[in-house]
């Protein structure tokens, strides 16, 4: 991989911009050059939420992701707006629990994963952004296992070092799916 263009979109609470600083971090962690720029509504928690994250072993130009390699899609909104910005060959990740409507487009890879409701059948409530992470981690293998532990650890501060645990459930669940 030389270069990786993410976009991570949903609603603001979904955990869109924690997971692409664990991204980042992991990224970090592999010796990539690496930008993080988070985009949220004022609303916050409903509101829209996204984040762009480059991964690249040259300099990044621009922090912004216009034209994703990988979207991740976690309502409905985001994967009407941002769908056919995806290049072609690129990667567009739904999760089908919140989204029913399908992808249109056929130059894409897409993979419809259960997430919200795989993280809280498995008592993860709250924690489909770590199962749609370690589903993009399969598809993508953007950094090594240990480097993504390791993002993982330095994105979580530690007075919520207890989450790890459940977060590493999660992502493990992802990678099963």
């Amino acid at each position: 991989m030389s270069d990786l263009n993410i976009l991570l979109a949903g609603f603001g609470g979904q955990g869109i911009l924690f997971t692409g600083k664990v991204i980042a971090y992991a990224g970090m962690m592999e010796g990539k050059e690496v930008s993080w720029l988070p985009s949220y509504g004022p609303e916050m928690r409903g509101g829209t939420a996204n984040c762009s994250v480059c991964l690249s072993d040259t300099i990044i130009g621009s922090p912004l992701v216009t034209t994703p390699d990988v979207l991740i899609a976690m309502n409905l909104p985001s994967l009407e707006k941002f769908e056919n910005e995806v290049v072609p060959g690129g990667l567009i990740i739904v999760d089908s629990s919140i989204i029913t409507k399908k992808v249109e487009r056929d130059d894409v890879k897409v993979v419809y994963i259960d997430a919200s409701n795989i993280a809280e059948n498995n008592g993860f409530k709250g924690a489909a952004n770590m199962v749609i992470l370690g589903r993009m981690f399969k598809e993508t293998g953007f950094c090594s296992a240990e480097n993504l532990d390791k993002g993982l650890q330095k994105s979580i501060p530690p007075k919520k070092a207890a989450l790890i645990d459940n977060n590493r459930k999660a992502i493990a669940l992802g990678i099963e799916s």
